[in-house]
């Protein structure tokens, strides 16, 4: 009797937290339900798309594109019925405004062909049309560049190759085998040391080609002619610039292609020439900006809590940022449009805020972090810290939900745990422990709060996105339209709930901290 007794009280003490956790953790599914038939049945994720990306156009920071965009958001975020809706100053920005005007590039000898072209932003134009010889310029180190001295003058300038194209066998576009998830929801293993001679051959590679761009301005070189992208797809990438100082060279970025073509045959010994025109311009353009709307919270006791939603808002310059990251900016406003439609009354704000500059440096989210949340010099707590509930991100191309990261936060594992069951159905079923990289949430995570990315089905994001075929035909419309359900219900379920969700204990800092790579390993 006595062992009958003790068997019963240690299944109590396994199950019971469990079965208080599952009674704790209310789910309202009958809002869930509305959600579902809200944003699968009435989408606006089409009209969203259109604005963000074929209207607006690219949204390079600093650029003109970039205040259509923060315009454009403002404005439908305001016919959408959000509150409180604004374009607010999160930074400064020290490269300054530039937009491409003109771009034009072709062989002419050995014979005719024009090629698919994207001009590196804030680099400079060239003096209209040119017209001259191409020279390949092959520089392994400093001693090398005395041999091209005197010699490039109005010249266009070849860089050498520095990767070989390899065809690859896996497919163009794919989604998270069930494998795979299971891989992903086990907590990763912690990687060593990076050996500290990749620190020392980056750094010197960065001197070097630091070196290489003085050398070049010096000399009187016209444009300079990298190899970037491939598929016949340039990519988009940007040089170090500070506002008001000389412009740079013109730079191009070809796709390996064109580039390896024009290589292959200088390496023959046979003349390459070219004409190019480009024009850019340069203007003032100091501060990055937030897009921020929101659906106030009613209850007296919690309605200054906030629950926040983010993605950003600007990209790069050669497509119109469709995947990276138009997808997330209209996924965050259909969310809180579905919540609006259904006339949700919810405890806590739930607010959304559309992040510029995020592709150089996660500015709108530290600015925003920086703002309300934490001070940046002391790193003291300014007073809406305690009021920060939740943040949920999207950044990863357009492919559907199939869980969320939780960046070791295993505190909130039970929860989403339940919140992820009406969803089962849908393909969203995995929780991971691992944290993962390179977008918005970083900014709250590392201060502590609870800011979470979920995992996206790839699809074809890294062949697109920072090319000039990150455009509308990369957005999987259905995909959006299930993110959009999901993160409203997360949306609601932390609006709704007694507590906040909770953050990361205090630790001492870490001596070697390791991210995971900005989208998870795949193939």
């Amino acid at each position: 009797m006595k062992i009958k007794r003790i068997i019963v009280g240690a299944w109590l003490c396994l199950f019971i937290p469990a079965i208080l956790m599952s009674q704790t953790e209310k789910i309202d599914l009958n809002m869930i339900y509305k959600i579902k038939q809200e944003g699968l049945k009435n989408s606006a994720i089409e009209e969203l798309a259109f604005g963000l990306t074929d209207l607006t156009g690219p949204r390079l920071t600093g650029s003109t594109g970039s205040t259509r965009g923060y315009e454009w958001a403002k404005k439908k975020m305001e016919e959408l019925g959000f509150q409180n809706v604004r374009i607010e100053e999160a930074r400064d920005f020290t490269r300054g405004g530039w937009d491409n005007l003109k771009t034009y590039a072709a062989m002419t000898a050995p014979y005719y062909c024009n090629f698919a072209c994207n001009p590196v932003a804030w680099t400079g134009s060239t003096n209209g049309l040119i017209k001259g010889e191409v020279v390949l310029m092959d520089v392994r180190n400093e001693a090398d560049l005395e041999k091209y001295k005197g010699k490039l003058s109005g010249k266009i300038v070849l860089m050498p190759s520095t990767t070989t194209y390899e065809v690859s066998f896996e497919p163009l576009a794919s989604r998270y085998t069930d494998e795979e998830l299971k891989q992903l929801s086990m907590a990763a293993q912690q990687q060593g040391r990076r050996p500290m001679g990749d620190f020392a051959a980056f750094a010197a590679q960065r001197a070097l080609r630091t070196k290489i761009a003085e050398f070049v301005k010096s000399e009187g070189v016209s444009v300079i002619l990298n190899s970037s992208g491939t598929f016949n797809v340039p990519r988009s990438t940007g040089a170090s610039y500070t506002a008001g100082n000389p412009e740079p060279v013109a730079e191009l970025n070809l796709p390996v292609e064109a580039h390896a073509r024009m290589e292959r045959i200088l390496k023959h010994n046979i003349p390459v020439e070219m004409e190019i025109e480009i024009r850019n311009r340069f203007f003032e353009s100091n501060k990055i900006y937030n897009v921020i709307g929101e659906i106030p919270g009613t209850d007296k006791v919690l309605k200054n809590e906030v629950v926040l939603l983010g993605a950003h808002i600007d990209s790069w310059h050669g497509g119109t940022g469709a995947a990276d990251n138009a997808s997330g900016c209209i996924v965050m406003m259909e969310a809180l449009r579905i919540l609006k439609n259904l006339d949700v009354a919810p405890r806590r704000t739930i607010r959304v805020a559309l992040w510029g500059g995020e592709e150089q440096g996660l500015n709108g989210s530290r600015g925003y972090v920086e703002k309300y949340l934490v001070d940046p010099k002391t790193r003291e707590h300014k007073p809406d810290y305690d009021k920060f509930a939740a943040y949920f991100n999207m950044d990863n191309g357009s492919g559907k939900y199939r869980g969320i990261y939780i960046q070791e936060n295993d505190m909130v594992r039970p929860i989403f745990e339940e919140w992820i069951k009406p969803f089962e159905d849908m393909g969203v079923t995995t929780i991971t422990p691992r944290n993962t990289g390179g977008t918005d949430h970083l900014s709250f995570d590392a201060v502590g709060l609870p800011g979470f990315q979920f995992i996206q089905d790839e699809i074809e994001y890294d062949r697109g996105y920072h090319t000039v075929m990150d455009t509308y035909e990369r957005l999987v419309m259905a995909d959006l339209k299930h993110n959009a359900v999901v993160t409203a219900s997360f949306a609601y379920n932390a609006a709704m709930r007694d507590s906040k969700l909770p953050g990361k204990p205090a630790m001492k800092p870490a001596t070697n901290v390791s991210q995971e790579r900005r989208m998870p390993v795949m193939n």
